[in-house]
């Protein structure tokens, strides 16, 4: 099969452009990663790692979908697709307030950011494993998962990527960019 010779419209190449003009914060790499092809007629997606002190506290992937014709749920022609996990400490996946508290991260970078959205939903899920048998090893690992996709109301989408550039930020434990750890 051929390459495509057909031109992604103006509205996608914009809001594309939005995302890749974000440099985040030193300690989260973002990547380009294979966009998937059935959800909406034109799609790119960016990969992310949080590092703490060396380790991998945190992932991401944020995915912009675009649909010239629009789609009733998204109530508009753009959609973006967040999948974020981030390890945990075992106390907090017990807490009943941690998917409540998941979902403000989202909401208030969101809004703290400027970026304009509508149509927002997902999920939070909080999961504790316990190793057995020829599994067993180290102590019980919790994980936080946040799913969530909203409608930006413009092209400019680089404030809605360093809103999930503080998303991840909030989900790995980082400090705020400028305020010291001082538990390390």
């Amino acid at each position: 099969m051929a390459p495509s010779t057909v031109l992604p419209p103006e509205t996608f190449t914009r809001a594309v452009q939005g995302l890749t003009s974000v440099r985040p914060r030193a300690e989260i790499a973002l990547d380009p990663l294979p966009a998937p092809k059935r959800l909406a007629p034109f799609a790119h997606a960016i990969g992310a790692t949080v590092l703490r002190d060396e380790d991998e506290v945190s992932t991401g992937r944020l995915v912009l979908l675009y649909d010239p014709q629009g789609h009733p749920a998204w109530q508009g022609t753009l959609r973006l697709v967040s999948y974020i996990t981030a390890e945990i400490e075992p106390e907090l996946a017990a807490d009943p307030l941690l998917p409540a508290v998941g979902w403000s991260w989202l909401i208030d970078a969101l809004d703290a950011h400027g970026a304009d959205y509508t149509a927002v939903g997902g999920t939070v899920t909080q999961t504790t494993s316990t190793r057995f048998g020829e599994l067993s090893g180290p102590p019980a690992a919790a994980d936080l998962e946040i799913r969530a996709s909203w409608t930006p109301l413009s092209t400019e989408l680089g404030v809605h990527l360093e809103s999930w550039c503080a998303l991840l930020s909030s989900t790995a434990g980082l400090p705020p960019p400028g305020v010291a750890d001082l538990t390390r």
